[in-house]
């Protein structure tokens, strides 16, 4: 199940802008790469500004990369905004609304032959696409009310959102919560947690499983997590997997994790295997194989295959 936007993208020599903005683009590439590299999943992320891009957020369209918001420009750099800001309708026409029809699409064209990925915005992460990362950070400690009150605002979208790609016929609902890496134990329990737990529990009710991806160094946090309840967690690199394992107990599902760049696109397709033959080993049960992060685009195609090769041969202890 690892993570395919560019590689994939580059796959059908499609302008990355398309992928991002047109459903039918991300549906032909996710496919045609889940084939030919038997990958068990068809990813639909592109880039995290969807939900604020449907707010009214500044976002930054490029025309060969993913789409970046403007922090300079937040939507709610001035805060007192929240209160009169709505929830956007994910059927309306917007950016969410092109996520669910590739849903629709994924589910006409494969069927049940693959996972079909649904995907939203974590409370921390989406905070910092509506507020600005480094603004965000400093609410944590100046003023936690608003904080409470904007992840209250971002769970009840992702809820939503999450709700009509479950009906248009998503396996599971991934969660990215990148910027949750970059607080520490006590700010993630006091302020994360309970809005993270409150989206994982939601989707659970919906009858699906949770998988949560969190970039970056989580070593810190990995005991709450553990305690979620996700069915699958996406471990970056920068964390040993037995680490992980040792913090999170036997029975979570833990995916990854090698170095997307040097263990993958500036390596050889029998140091890959290797490297996760390593990771597999340390994880033992309740694996599943994939990269850190995303698969970087100029990625050898040997590289990738090579995990697939090791997913076949693979004998689990």
């Amino acid at each position: 199940m690892t993570i395919t936007m560019m590689f994939a993208c580059d796959q059908i020599g499609a302008k990355y802008y398309d992928y991002a903005m047109d459903h039918r683009v991300i549906v032909e590439a996710q496919i045609k790469t889940a084939e030919k590299f038997k990958i068990d999943h068809l990813c639909s992320m592109t880039d995290p500004a969807r939900e604020s891009a449907d707010c009214g957020a500044h976002v930054k369209y490029y025309d060969n990369q993913p789409p970046a918001i403007d922090e300079s420009d937040a939507l709610l750099l001035d805060k007192t905004k929240l209160i009169k800001l709505k929830i956007p309708d994910p059927l309306g026409g917007g950016r969410m609304h092109d996520r669910v029809k590739g849903v629709e699409l994924y589910k006409k064209l494969s069927g049940d032959s693959r996972m079909i990925e649904g995907w939203v915005e974590g409370p921390c992460a989406e905070g910092a696409d509506l507020r600005g990362i480094n603004n965000l950070m400093m609410d944590f400690m100046d003023d936690p009310q608003f904080v409470q009150d904007l992840f209250a605002f971002n769970v009840e979208m992702a809820i939503r959102f999450a709700k009509v790609q479950v009906e248009a016929g998503a396996d599971y609902i991934g969660i990215g919560d990148a910027a949750a890496s970059l607080v520490g134990p006590r700010i993630y329990e006091e302020f994360v947690f309970p809005y993270e737990k409150k989206l994982v529990d939601a989707i659970h009710e919906m009858g699906l499983p949770v998988r949560l991806h969190i970039c970056g160094n989580t070593q810190r946090i990995l005991a709450g997590i553990a305690r979620l309840g996700v069915d699958i967690f996406d471990l970056d690199y920068c964390v040993p997997m037995n680490k992980a394992r040792e913090l999170m107990g036997p029975k979570q599902v833990i995916f990854g994790n090698i170095d997307p760049v040097r263990q993958m696109r500036n390596s050889t397709p029998e140091k890959v295997y290797e490297d996760i033959k390593l990771c597999h080993e340390q994880a033992g049960q309740n694996y599943v194989i994939g990269g850190g992060c995303e698969v970087p685009r100029d990625t050898p195609q040997a590289c990738l295959m090579a995990l697939a090769d090791y997913a076949d041969n693979a004998v689990i202890e």
